[in-house]
């Protein structure tokens, strides 16, 4: 069974919305997705403003550090504070001064990415940055990626009750998975790569990752940053997060609904 996430009522707002319909109009008790700024903070120096849900923070703290190549592992990072105000919410993490005055060197600003990936990059060379080279090698089979994803539309509690959410999930080798869920698509894989990282039980090489949005680069970059070998998507790639899967050796799979897929990169890991 996939490892719970921590939502709570955090993820989740009550409100009521009329309805009209062809007959009638009427009060609707309903709820949304929560979001809000989630602001991430390094040895004190703010480095990025998130829009994001806020549960599984810890998850997204370390998973965002992880992913964006801030930190090398688990290890070199520490939450040590959340704080929460009418603002919004702000994550501060520790790191290791090396790692931090790499990060001071690069100067970006991230604001708002939950939409559009990219915004807020002040240069071109800082949009795309180098995609790690995945060592790991998982072979899986049609009836696996279709079990994992019937895994991932199974538990989405956040967008099962707000049809708000998108999620991201780990499934591994024994097809058990880990998922986890955001307004924003790269929010949620961040969440999902920081609680991978905390599960000692669970190697990011033996399994692949499922997700219920396009494939974009950045969600490849990523899966390369945590060594996810295997990206299987519901909808379509872009041209750049299949230029980028081919080049980082991940096998990238889009349209993965139901027992079809299509595999753009590294066919060989999927019989």
């Amino acid at each position: 069974m996939p490892a719970a996430p921590t939502h709570s009522d955090a993820g989740i707002r009550a409100l009521n919305a009329l309805r009209i319909g062809e007959a009638a109009r009427s009060e609707h008790a309903d709820h949304v997705v929560t979001e809000v700024p989630v602001a991430l903070v390094y040895n004190g120096v703010p480095f990025a403003v998130m829009l994001a849900t806020p549960c599984d923070l810890a998850d997204f703290a370390l998973g965002f550090a992880l992913s964006e190549g801030i930190v090398a592992n688990a290890d070199e990072f520490e939450l040590v504070d959340v704080l929460t105000t009418g603002g919004g919410i702000t994550l501060q993490g520790l790191i290791p001064a090396q790692r931090f005055e790499a990060l001071h060197a690069r100067r970006r600003s991230l604001a708002g990415r939950s939409g559009c990936g990219l915004c807020g990059i002040e240069a071109l060379e800082d949009a795309v940055r180098p995609v790690p080279v995945v060592s790991a090698d998982p072979r899986l089979n049609r009836a696996h990626v279709s079990a994992g994803m019937r895994v991932l539309a199974a538990h989405q509690p956040l967008n099962s009750l707000t049809g708000g959410a998108h999620a991201a999930a780990f499934i591994a080798a024994d097809r058990s998975g880990i998922v986890r869920e955001d307004v924003g698509r790269h929010n949620a894989l961040d969440k999902l790569i920081g609680a991978l990282a905390l599960d000692r039980n669970t190697r990011a090489s033996d399994g692949f990752l499922a997700i219920t949005s396009r494939a974009s680069w950045e969600i490849v970059a990523k899966a390369a940053h945590a060594g996810i070998a295997v990206i299987a998507a519901i909808s379509a790639p872009t041209s750049m997060a299949v230029e980028a899967a081919d080049a980082a050796g991940i096998t990238l799979i889009a349209f993965a609904r139901d027992a079809a897929m299509n595999v753009y990169t590294h066919a060989r890991r999927v019989t």
